[in-house]
């Protein structure tokens, strides 16, 4: 009796779509569209260029399905793939598709000097579902510059790994944590009203604390 479709591991069916099953293809992607159309938009912060950024990707993928070799994961393989065509579109634009964070600043190494060093705190669960906030957190990851804003996509929205992470970027694993720290840092400071970095949702129950 035939296996399944539905059952089929990943490597058999990118051993079928290679022998021509092309309509096996979107059973193999289709758990990674998500991670894929995240990695687009870390580079673009544009919804509209990042769909079709995702579809290129997806695209090449396929016809270029028989390069994969299985060094890496083939979702980090497809994520490659989707981070370079986002590049290149970036490139051909030629416009700033980010606003840079005002606050803070970086040296001419790139080092990234926050307005203070309080500690980096999770925001509260609960601030994040006002619409608001949930605006102006969208809006703080906008202004990061991709190298900061990609990093911090694929590890913390993504949750992928540091050595996936690392992998998919083309940079290595200490280059990932410093710039997943810098990200967080500029983050910070953009979604803290004043430079004091305390949040108020209303309540008393949640106030930041300085280590000094």
């Amino acid at each position: 009796m035939a296996t399944p479709v539905q059952s089929l591991p990943e490597p058999e069916l990118i051993r079928r779509v290679r022998a021509g099953q092309a309509d096996l293809f979107y059973q193999l992607i289709e758990p990674y569209q998500r991670s894929v159309y995240a990695a687009a938009y870390s580079v673009l912060g544009n919804e509209a260029d990042a769909e079709e950024v995702t579809q290129e990707a997806f695209l090449k993928a396929y016809s270029k399905l028989d390069q994969f070799r299985g060094e890496c994961k083939f979702s980090t393989w497809l994520i490659q793939i989707a981070i370079n065509e986002a590049r290149m579109r970036r490139r051909r634009d030629r416009k700033s598709l980010y606003e840079s964070i005002d606050e803070g600043y970086q040296d001419d190494s790139g080092d990234y000097f926050p307005c203070d060093f309080a500690d980096w705190r999770e925001i509260p669960s609960e601030a994040l579902e006002q619409r608001r906030l949930r605006e102006a957190l969208s809006r703080a990851i906008r202004s990061l510059k991709p190298l900061y804003r990609e990093v911090f996509i694929m590890r913390d929205v993504q949750g992928m790994n540091i050595r996936d992470t690392a992998e998919a970027l083309g940079i290595n694993e200490p280059l990932v944590r410093t710039r997943l720290l810098r990200a967080r840092l500029q983050l910070r400071d953009a979604l803290a009203p004043g430079y004091d970095g305390a949040w108020s949702s209303g309540s008393p129950s949640y106030k930041k604390v300085r280590p000094f």
